[in-house]
C-alpha cells in the first residue's frame, strides 16, 4: 500500500489548534469518525491505547499517531499541521507540529506506509515544504507523489 492509494485534499488540515496531546488525538479522531461513519470514541481509544505503548512522536516536529480500528473499512490516512507546535511526548522531546494519522483495519497492515511516510518525511525539504504549504493540495501533492524524496 502507497500513500498515493490513501490520500486526498480533504485528508489534509492546515494551520489546526490545538492546546495539548489529548485534546489534538480526540480532535483528529472527531475528524476520522466523520469522515469514516463511526464512532471517535472508538478511534480515541484505539490512538490513546497505542500511545500508552509509546509516543507516535517520531522527532523533528513529526508525530505519526496510528492503530488498528477493526470498524475501519480500508487504510484512513489524515496529515494535519498544527498551527503552534504542542508537547507530544517525542523521542527528541522536541514538540510538534505535523501529525499523520493512519487508521487500518487490522494490526500490521499499516507498516509499509508507515515505513514509507518515515522516509518521505526523513527528507528536510519536503518537511520544510509542508510546513511552508499555503493549501491542502500544496501538501496532498507532496505526499502523493510516490517517488522517493
Amino acid at each position: 500500500m502507497k500513500i498515493s492509494e490513501i490520500i486526498s485534499p480533504e485528508s489534509v488540515r492546515l494551520d489546526l489548534t490545538s492546546p495539548s496531546k489529548t485534546s489534538l488525538l480526540q480532535t483528529i479522531s472527531e475528524i476520522a469518525a466523520t469522515a469514516l461513519g463511526i464512532a471517535a470514541s472508538e478511534i480515541f481509544l484505539a490512538l490513546t491505547n497505542r500511545e500508552k505503548l509509546g509516543s507516535t512522536g517520531i522527532g523533528q516536529g513529526i508525530a505519526i499517531p496510528h492503530a488498528p480500528v477493526p470498524a475501519v473499512g480500508s487504510p484512513f490516512f489524515l496529515i494535519v499541521r498544527l498551527k503552534q507546535p504542542i508537547d507530544f511526548e517525542a523521542v527528541d522531546d522536541a514538540p510538534v507540529d505535523i501529525v499523520c494519522l493512519l487508521l487500518t483495519p487490522v494490526p500490521g497492515s499499516q507498516l509499509n506506509v508507515l515505513a514509507h511516510l518515515a522516509r518521505k518525511l526523513r527528507s528536510p525539504e519536503i518537511v520544510e515544504a509542508v510546513r511552508s504549504a499555503s493549501t491542502p493540495e500544496g501538501v496532498y501533492s507532496l505526499l502523493a507523489d510516490d517517488g522517493e524524496p
